[in-house]
């Protein structure tokens, strides 16, 4: 008889349809009458981009998460982001935990690269950091917001508003149930306390912790807060972030100084709001003003914002920082016409900025594409002009979920689009690229070299 040699996944293949896998089932889930509010079954397509929206922590919704989800669907969309938001393979690992199953050699792996851990014996303290900090962050994200919350919609609701809202700022997820709150509007997110010190700013702060990565925590933690004993790695995150949120606050400022919307707002509450406007892109998706008011300069700064994201094996979307980082420093190198890289007192691999920029051409190039077949789709869409389109194809990318109200008048094949966006986003350019690539035995063959003419 002949034998059928078993299946073996790659890791990369491990982490990709571990997420494709968990939007299938939330799909099913949202597919139920029972999930909406009108008792309807939603259609496929919808469901489909609600579940991969929220898995892959973006935020982009067909339809506004409160008045049309039902407690049941909504839980189903918070279950999902929290999954999401911390990576599949952890909640794999728990619930081994849990049934006390041993883990495997191939799943420690997996966990290793979606938590940035490289050494296999930490994996344990850092998956227990992990939990740990994730509940203190969203515990004491939920109790402040139920400071407000409780008193604008009662205790129980109060409550589960604050639960909900924790998770979504700390996952960077974007999904909020505000529409419907204060009247009949819908897709409103967090407007309504854009002037709320609050909840504005913690929103922001679990945002900003939510993106730092888990790897980051661990050695803050470790080093006891020492900058000087922090790794590289660590050391380039919080720079980076810092940097950005400091330069974009300053910019949204200035950009918005003449903001018909914010003349009657003092001083300090100009600077709340840019605080927000410069967190969020980063890669959380809720706002706190209407975006299609919002000046070129503020606009272009949100595409750019957007498109970095935030760290690396975090809750974060985007090419993230250290990408970003990596090539800035390698084309200063090349500039100076230095074979190495430094960064301080340290220099980084070459191969690192070789993969640096192919994720960032190809993200590039993703969106750029996927924007030209979306216009040419919805041509005959009064609301799909470039400059919208291509804030929702870089906001799908970066797992960002912020709209110019375009999300719920996309025709189906433009969803799909943006579904494979966001799952190509969350997963990763280079995770998806070694899924579908060959494993080589055999010594790569050298061709022979030949110059041509750049620049």
């Amino acid at each position: 008889m002949k034998r059928y040699r078993k299946l073996k996944l790659t890791i990369w293949q491990y982490l990709s349809l571990g997420y494709l896998l968990v939007i299938l089932i939330g799909t099913l889930f949202l597919c139920l009458p029972f999930s909406t509010k009108a008792g309807e079954d939603t259609s496929f397509i919808n469901a489909l981009f609600t579940a991969t929206s929220a898995t892959c922590v973006t935020g982009l919704v067909p339809y506004d998460t409160n008045t049309h989800w039902t407690i049941f669907g909504q839980t189903v969309i918070l279950l999902l982001i929290q999954i999401g938001g911390l990576g599949f393979m952890t909640f794999v690992t728990l619930v081994l935990r849990l049934i006390r199953k041993r883990i495997g050699m191939q799943q420690k792996k997996v966990l290793m690269i979606s938590a940035g851990e490289e050494r296999p014996n930490e994996l344990k303290r850092l998956f227990k950091r992990l939990l740990l900090g994730t509940f203190i962050f969203e515990a004491l994200g939920a109790t402040l917001l139920s400071i407000r919350f409780i008193k604008d919609f009662g205790t129980g609701k109060g409550i589960y508003y604050s639960v909900f809202h924790a998770v979504s700022a700390f996952c960077n997820a974007g999904f909020d149930l505000m529409g419907g709150a204060f009247g009949s509007e819908t897709f409103v997110s967090l407007t309504h306390y854009a002037l709320d010190p609050l909840v504005s700013l913690t929103i922001a702060f679990l945002i900003i912790i939510g993106g730092l990565g888990f790897c980051v925590w661990d050695d803050v933690i470790s080093s006891k807060g020492k900058w000087k004993r922090y790794n590289l790695h660590t050391k380039i995150v919080l720079f980076c972030t810092a940097i950005l949120l400091l330069v974009s606050t300053i910019l949204f400022l200035f950009f918005e100084r003449n903001n018909a919307d914010y003349t009657s707002y003092t001083f300090g509450e100009r600077i709340l709001v840019s605080f927000f406007n410069a967190t969020t892109p980063r890669t959380a998706g809720f706002n706190t003003v209407d975006l299609t008011h919002l000046s070129d300069g503020s606009y272009l700064l949100s595409l750019m914002l957007m498109f970095i994201g935030g760290s690396p094996a975090s809750t974060a979307g985007g090419v993230k920082v250290t990408t970003f980082f990596v090539i800035i420093v390698g084309m200063i190198a090349v500039f100076r016409n230095k074979r190495d890289i430094e960064i301080g007192r340290r220099r980084i691999h070459g191969n690192l900025l070789r993969q640096s920029m192919a994720i960032f051409v190809s993200c590039l190039f993703i969106v750029l594409t996927a924007t030209l077949i979306i216009c040419c789709i919805e041509e005959n869409n009064a609301l799909a002009t470039f400059q919208a389109v291509l804030f929702e194809t870089v906001s799908a990318m970066g797992t960002v979920g912020l709209s110019l109200s375009l999300t719920p008048t996309l025709s189906a094949v433009s969803k799909i689009i943006i579904i494979l966006l966001m799952y190509a986003g969350r997963v990763g350019i280079l995770t998806i690229a070694l899924t579908f690539s060959e494993k080589k035995d055999s010594a790569e063959i050298k061709k022979p070299i030949e110059n041509i003419f750049v620049g």
